[in-house]
């Protein structure tokens, strides 16, 4: 097998997306998708923020996570690596259609099928299981077509059987996360949760309802009963305090992280939602 931090690029085939995955702390943005997605840390160290669960990562640290659980990983600046990058992943992204529910019926994909149960709250895998999935792992980018696949329900298939399986996501968390039928206000969620660090283009986002931007304004409020940007306000505050949690980071730099252009208007609006500015939250919580 190929040296672990020789670069690789992403392979896209029928079922996967696999690869591995190199970024820096000012490019980790808290996201969510519609895959299921496994990674695995082979270089860095820093916090792992799962919906509201809050851990530190180091290498070795692998992780399951369901379709549209936020995730981040924010890597450490202090810590010098290797190869200088902040954070190295191996990463496997698959959706539904890999499983479909018929497969999942037979009794020897029971185990495949609890996976995907688990993943739902996000998973952290240790123990015995930890050295079997993660040697699958560092071996996938480099497999072909169906020995990818064998190889794919073998781990899952070990994830799945696994006793030591640690849950991110408290069940408190799932019960409360957003949820719509109205395909409209999820899609407007979705683009808002993946671009809350740049400034949001009004034309596009209505390009991707299909509405004009004035219908689009109208439309939000009255389904949501605040403004658009005030509810992209408390998504970018969402994220704010799962940073304070960090005493490594700065109020400025939690900041410029959680979207905010200036740290005046970042106090007033977390204040705003919270009730107590950003340096009292942090004493507090």
């Amino acid at each position: 097998m190929p040296a672990l931090f020789e670069k690789i690029t992403v392979k896209a085939d029928e079922s996967f997306s696999i690869g591995v995955f190199q970024d820096n702390l000012e490019k980790s943005t808290w996201h969510y998708h519609n895959n299921f997605e496994i990674s695995f840390i082979t270089e860095g160290s820093g916090k792992r923020i799962v919906a509201d669960s809050i851990e530190e990562f180091q290498p070795g640290d692998l992780a399951f996570i369901g379709p549209k659980l936020p995730h981040v990983w924010l890597a450490d600046k202090e810590v010098k690596t290797l190869t200088a990058r902040s954070l190295e992943m191996v990463f496997l992204q698959f959706n539904s259609n890999v499983l479909s529910p018929q497969l999942l019926l037979l009794p020897e994909f029971s185990n495949i099928k609890k996976a995907l149960d688990m993943s739902e709250r996000g998973i952290q895998i240790i123990g015995g299981s930890l050295n079997e999935v993660s040697e699958i792992m560092l071996q996938l980018p480099y497999l072909k077509s169906f020995d990818r696949m064998l190889h794919f329900f073998l781990l899952m298939d070990i994830i799945g059987k696994s006793e030591t399986n640690k849950p991110l996501a408290t069940k408190e968390y799932l019960a409360k996360r957003f949820t719509t039928g109205n395909k409209r206000i999820a899609t407007i969620h979705e683009y808002l949760m993946n671009n809350y660090r740049e400034d949001i283009d009004l034309s596009k986002l209505a390009t991707l309802v299909s509405m004009a931007e004035g219908s689009l304004c109208r439309f939000f409020k009255m389904n949501m009963g605040i403004t658009l940007f005030e509810y992209l306000n408390q998504i970018k505050t969402e994220f704010a305090c799962k940073l304070l949690m960090n005493k490594d980071l700065s109020i400025l730099e939690i900041c410029l992280d959680s979207g905010f252009n200036n740290i005046s208007h970042f106090n007033k609006q977390f204040k705003k939602i919270t009730g107590v500015p950003p340096s009292e939250y942090r004493k507090r919580f």
